[in-house]
Parts: C-alpha cells; sequence; structure tokens
C-alpha cells in the first residue's frame, strides 16, 4: 500500500463522500452508491476504481452484485504516522501543565 496512493485518493471530496457514505453503511452495491451521489455511473465507477487501487475500498460478489466496503487500515495508518505524532506532544504539554497548575494549587492551599 502507498500513502501517496491514499492521499491522492482522499484529495477528491466525490471520493471522500463515497467513503463516508461506506462509512454510513458499508457493503454498498454500485447501483446504492450511484442513487446517493450526485454523479453518473462511469463517474462513481472511475472514483472506485481509483479508492480501490489505494486499498480504502475492499469489494466481494455476492451473485451477479458487487459490494463495497470500507477498509480502514491505511486511514489508520495515516493516523499512525501523520497525525499521532502531533498529537502526542501536545498532550504531553497539556499533560505538563496540569501537573505543574495541580502541584501550584496544592502549594497554595498549603501555605
Amino acid at each position: 500500500m502507498s500513502m501517496d496512493a491514499v492521499f491522492r485518493a482522499l484529495a477528491d471530496p466525490a471520493r471522500r463522500r463515497l467513503l463516508d457514505s461506506l462509512h454510513g453503511r458499508n457493503g454498498q452495491t454500485l447501483g446504492e452508491l450511484c442513487e446517493d451521489h450526485d454523479m453518473t455511473r462511469q463517474a462513481v465507477t472511475k472514483h472506485l476504481a481509483i479508492l480501490e487501487e489505494a486499498n480504502l475500498v475492499a469489494t466481494q460478489r455476492r451473485g451477479r452484485e458487487k459490494l463495497h466496503f470500507i477498509n480502514p487500515v491505511p486511514l489508520n495508518a495515516i493516523a499512525e504516522r501523520w497525525i499521532r505524532k502531533f498529537q502526542q506532544r501536545h498532550l504531553s504539554a497539556l499533560s505538563a501543565l496540569k501537573k505543574s497548575l495541580e502541584k501550584d494549587r496544592k502549594g497554595e492551599r498549603d501555605e
């Protein structure tokens, strides 16, 4: 899985809306996804192919139907690599501030 492919796939608002739709109701057919979006069948198919290539959508055949499922693994990889490391610094700073304020407050009560 290439993170570049994931970021490229997520760059398009139509693809993000398709992912939101699958997050709301996983396992939709192409027809169901087309009903929920103001796009042609060909446009939805094109966007789904890009999402599949980025491993953000997985498919499963059920008879003649092809069901589409969101795959959260690449999104988690992005969260781990690009989001959590920045959050940790902020959380550590907030924790240190809280401890400092609690220490100051305790010192005021002791006086």
